[in-house]
């Protein structure tokens, strides 16, 4: 029998019990300073990290397993052993040069191929190259290969034949000096995008790689080269695994809640754990195999395999983290209470 004006409900009185602004489970505000009301309790409460039906915030990369991060780990370890058949070529290590260049020359393209199955058709590829963005890590990685990989072929087919052995050490020397960018470029690619897993890493993402590179490259000069050449890469190969392994753990602290995406995702947790398993059984191989060329081939094998569980177990940590908005949606409001 009420009446409803402009005023809101006439001729009707609350009930006694009845209690306005307060949500269950909500904290209470703080009281206010004196000549305020207080007590005034909020009508929201606090804000979660849920979004719209559980959907994911960003979208998923469209890259697949395991053309992109075998992409990431050929690249790595093509990039690390032009630098190692520089310097072997400068200390007179023959044999370790030759398959240092050989393999660089194998995983570029290998890495290529990778690269270009993932895109679709050969032309995408070419058409990155139509463009010269310094501020792009894609357009700069695709101009890194494509210089790189022509100066690494020449290399080794100098180092293979014995011909043109000038033209040879002029692209030992070019490939060298391109090796580290294509190394490491690809951490600063994947940094680059909203993958929490991947951008929260950003500060260690290309230490990692870099490590990681050079783990690969003196297990696969342990494997190939001679042992009366290899001491130089043994040392490598054992510091570089136990720095990889190291700043992986000190990576995943700085991530915050995003770090949890490695033990979330099941295929992430089963190959990190397997990447640090190789890793330190590599180490311990390449130790005890100086005077074995078993043992020191099987540890260069296993830091090379060691090598590429790691950059899969990044890969599918990015994706499981692009999937769960959670990872998306604390960080942004960290670093907002943070300003």
């Amino acid at each position: 029998m009420s009446g409803v004006t402009r005023q809101g409900v006439q001729g009707v009185r609350p009930g006694r019990e009845a209690v306005s602004g307060v949500q269950m489970g909500a904290k209470k505000r703080p009281e206010r300073r004196a000549g305020r009301r207080d007590g005034e309790q909020p009508v929201v409460g606090e804000a979660t990290f849920q979004s719209y039906y559980g959907k994911p915030i960003i979208n998923k990369p469209v890259w697949e397993s395991p053309d992109i991060p075998g992409y990431l780990f050929l690249g790595g370890t093509a990039g690390a052993s032009s630098v190692v058949a520089a310097l072997a070529q400068v200390t007179g290590r023959p044999s370790l040069g030759r398959a240092a260049k050989v393999t660089s020359t194998v995983t570029a393209a290998l890495s290529g191929f990778a690269l270009v199955h993932d895109l679709g058709r050969p032309g995408r590829f070419l058409n990155m190259l139509r463009a010269f963005k310094p501020t792009s890590p894609m357009s700069m990685g695709s101009w890194l290969l494509g210089a790189y990989a022509p100066l690494s072929a020449a290399a080794s087919f100098s180092a293979l034949t014995g011909r043109l052995p000038r033209v040879g050490s002029a692209a030992t020397a070019g490939a060298a000096a391109l090796g580290p960018g294509v190394a490491t470029y690809t951490a600063a690619l994947i940094s680059n995008t909203a993958v929490p897993a991947w951008h929260e890493g950003y500060r260690y993402m290309p230490f990692v790689f870099a490590a990681s590179a050079c783990s690969s490259a003196a297990g696969m000069g342990l494997v190939a080269a001679r042992p009366a050449e290899t001491g130089p890469v043994r040392v490598l190969g054992i510091g570089a695994a136990a720095l990889e392994g190291l700043l992986m753990r000190r990576m995943r602290r700085s991530m915050g809640v995003a770090g949890e995406a490695f033990q979330e995702s099941h295929e992430a947790h089963r190959f990190e754990i397997g990447a640090a398993a190789l890793s330190v059984a590599g180490i311990a191989l390449a130790a005890l195999g100086r005077r074995s060329r078993v043992a020191s081939a099987a540890g260069g094998a296993s830091m090379v395999a060691g090598s590429a569980l790691e950059r899969f177990a990044i890969f599918e940590a990015g994706m499981a983290s692009a999937e769960n908005p959670r990872y998306t949606v604390v960080p942004q409001r960290t670093r907002l209470e943070q300003r």
